[in-house]
C-alpha cells in the first residue's frame, strides 16, 4: 500500500508557531516552519483541529465543520498552507470529530428551538440510562427546558451525534468532501468507534457501560458507507481511526484492505501501562512488561490478520513519552532515540508530535495555577476529595496532565522559546534554553538519528512491507522483534532499562549488517551486549 513508507507529523496548532504576536499558534506560523518539516522528511502534517469551536475541549468542541476559526486564521491561509506543503512534496490531514458536535453548533440550536428535523440529528431519551461520561458525571444532560435529556459521552457542551439518522450520515460525508476538495489528503477520525450506539440505549454498569456504543458492528457498516461516498473516491488519501478501548479483531476489520473502511488504526493501550489498576490520575512507573506483551501482541494480531498499526509514543493528550519510559535527568538522548527506533522500524505507519524529534520533556510546572487543561482541574480537586494532599495532588496532575504535551514548542532560547513575542497561551516549559530547535540544529543528535529512520522507512521494504515476528518475548528489558520481507530479515532490540544487559540473536545476523543504533562501534556477536536504552538494528540478506 502506498502509506506504508509515510511518516506522519502531528502539530497541535494552538502551541506551534504564533505568526502574530497573540500569544496563540496560527496557520501562518505553520507556513513558516515548512521547510523545516520538509527537511525533517516527513510526509503527511495532521493538524489538530483549527474549526471554530467554543474551545471547551480544546477545539475538539466544533461549532462549525466547515470553516476556520479566526484565532488560527483565515480560510485563505489554510489554502496557502495546502500549496506551501505540496511544493514540498508534502500533504495535511485534518482531524475529523464526527461524534459529536459543540452545542453551539447550528444543528444543536435549531434542535432546541424545536425544529424536530434538528432533533433527530442527536440521541434524546425523556429517562436517562446509566452511562458515564468519559469527562466524569453522568453522560446525560437536560436538553433545554423540554423534559428531555441529551447524550454527550464527552463534556456536556459536547452533544452526540445520531448516527443512526441517514440524514447525520450524508451532512458528515459532506463535511468529509469539503476539505478533499480543498486539499486534505489524510483524515483523522476523532473516537470514531463509539459511533455506533445501541439502539435501545440500554443501562449497562459493567465497564461503564463501553460495551454498548464502542466498536458495535454497525461502525463497520458506517464506516464502509462513508469510505464509498467520500475518501474510497479519491486516490490516495491516508484515513486513521483513533479507537477507544478496542480489540485487536476489531482493529483488523477497520484498517483490512480488503473490507474498505479506514487505511490504519490507533490504539492507547500501550501507553496506559503507568496506570495503577487502570486509573489514569495515579503515580505508579511504567511497567515494561505489560508494555512489551502488549506491543508483542498488537504487532503479531494486525499482521497475521492483514491489518496496519498507527504507532506513537507522544500525541496531545498524553505526557511526554520521555518522563514516562526513560530516565531522562541521564539518557534523555539516546532514550529518545531507543524510542524512536522502537516504533519507527516496527511493522505500521510511525507518528511524529512535534518537539518529540528534539527531545522535549514534560515542563516542569510547580503551580496548579500554571496549567489550563479543564481535565487537570478537574483532577487536581478530584484527589484532595478522595483524601490526598494539595502537594500529592498537584505531584500526580504534574505527571499525568494532557498540558504537558501542549506547551508552546521550542524554537530557540529566546524569551517564550521563540514560540511568539507575546505573552504564551500556555507557558513555556522550563528546559527550553537547554531543548530547542535551533540548538538541537547545532549541537544535538536526536533529530538527525529522526531524520535517518524517515529515510531507512522509504529505502528498505523490510520496514515498510516486511512481516512482524516477537524475539525473545520474555527478555524483562528487551522489546525484540524481527520483520521480514522476501529474502531480507531485520532484527531490532530495543532495551527499555538504565542498566545494559545481553540478549542472544540468531545466528544469520550475527554476520548482517548493522543498519542504525543509537551507540557508535557496535560490534554484533551471538550474545549481544546492549548498553542503557541502545537501540540496534541488524539487517541480513541472503544473496
Amino acid at each position: 500500500m502506498s502509506f506504508h513508507d509515510k511518516v506522519v507529523y502531528q502539530i497541535y496548532p494552538k502551541s506551534f508557531n504564533d505568526s502574530n504576536g497573540d500569544g496563540i499558534g496560527d496557520l501562518p506560523g505553520i507556513i513558516e516552519k515548512v521547510p523545516y518539516l520538509a527537511d525533517l522528511g516527513v510526509d503527511v502534517l495532521w493538524l489538530n483541529p483549527f474549526y471554530p469551536s467554543p474551545q471547551r475541549d480544546n477545539g475538539y468542541d466544533i461549532s462549525d465543520y466547515t470553516a476556520v476559526d479566526p484565532r488560527f486564521g483565515t480560510m485563505a491561509d489554510f489554502e496557502q498552507l495546502v500549496a506551501v506543503a505540496r511544493e514540498y512534496d508534502m500533504g495535511l490531514m485534518l482531524d475529523m470529530v464526527l461524534n459529536h458536535v459543540s452545542t453551539e453548533h447550528e444543528w444543536f440550536q435549531k434542535a432546541l428551538a424545536g425544529d424536530v428535523t434538528y432533533q433527530d440529528y442527536f440521541i434524546l431519551r425523556d429517562e436517562p440510562n446509566n452511562w458515564p461520561s468519559k469527562f466524569g458525571g453522568n453522560a446525560w444532560a437536560p436538553f433545554g427546558n423540554t423534559g428531555k435529556y441529551y447524550l454527550h459521552l464527552y463534556d456536556e457542551t459536547q452533544a452526540d451525534l445520531n448516527w443512526r439518522n441517514p440524514a447525520v450520515r450524508r451532512e458528515l460525508q459532506d463535511v468529509v468532501n469539503f476539505w478533499l476538495d480543498k486539499g486534505a489528503v489524510g483524515l483523522r477520525f476523532d473516537v470514531i468507534n463509539v459511533i455506533g450506539k445501541d439502539e435501545l440505549l440500554r443501562d449497562n454498569a459493567v465497564n461503564e457501560g463501553k460495551a454498548e456504543y464502542t466498536d458495535t458492528p454497525v461502525v463497520h457498516d458506517y464506516l464502509q458507507e462513508l469510505h464509498a461516498a467520500t475518501f474510497g473516491k479519491r486516490d490516495g488519501v491516508m484515513t486513521v481511526g483513533e479507537m477507544s478501548s478496542t480489540t485487536v479483531e476489531n482493529c483488523i476489520m477497520y484498517t483490512r484492505p480488503d473490507r474498505q473502511e479506514l487505511s490504519m488504526t490507533f490504539n492507547f493501550h500501550h501507553l496506559k501501562v503507568d496506570y495503577e489498576a487502570g486509573q489514569k490520575w495515579t503515580d505508579a512507573p511504567a511497567d515494561f512488561k505489560q508494555l512489551r506483551d502488549l506491543l508483542h501482541e498488537w504487532n503479531v494480531g494486525m499482521s497475521q490478520g492483514g491489518g496496519w498499526n498507527a504507532w506513537f509514543w507522544n500525541n496531545h493528550d498524553q505526557p511526554r513519552a520521555l518522563n514516562r519510559f526513560i530516565d531522562g535527568e541521564n539518557y534523555r538522548e539516546v532514550g529518545a532515540k531507543m524510542l524512536a527506533a522502537s516504533i519507527h522500524l516496527n511493522r505500521g505507519t510511525p507518528y511524529i508530535y512535534m518537539g518529540e524529534e528534539i527531545g522535549m520533556v514534560d515542563p516542569d510546572f510547580d503551580n496548579i495555577a500554571d496549567y489550563v487543561d479543564v481535565e487537570s482541574w478537574h483532577a487536581y480537586e478530584m484527589l484532595q476529595a478522595q483524601g490526598k494532599s494539595a502537594e500529592e495532588a498537584f505531584a500526580i496532575v504534574a505527571k499525568k496532565s494532557r498540558d504537558n504535551s501542549r506547551t508552546p514548542m521550542q524554537w530557540d532560547a529566546t524569551k517564550n522559546a521563540g514560540f511568539t513575542t507575546g505573552t504564551p497561551w500556555l507557558k513555556v516549559g522550563t528546559h527550553y534554553k537547554d531543548i530547542n530547535v535551533a540548538d538541537e540544529m547545532l549541537n544535538g543528535s536526536i533529530r538527525s538519528f529522526y531524520q535517518q529512520i524517515i529515510t531507512l522507512r522509504k529505502t528498505e521494504p523490510v520496514i515498510a512491507e516486511g512481516d512482524y515476528e516477537p524475539w525473545m518475548p520474555a527478555h524483562n528489558q528487551v522489546y525484540a522483534y524481527i520483520r521480514g520481507l522476501n529474502d531480507t530479515q531485520l532484527l531490532v532490540l530495543n532495551n527499555f532499562s538504565s542498566a545494559a544487559t545481553k540478549i542472544s540473536i540468531p545466528d544469520c545476523f550475527v554476520t548482517g549488517d548493522v543498519l542504525i543504533s543509537n551507540y557508535d562501534d557496535v560490534t554484533v556477536t551471538g550474545v549481544q551486549r546492549l548498553e542503557p536504552y541502545q537501540t540496534l538494528a541488524i539487517i541480513s540478506r541472503k544473496v
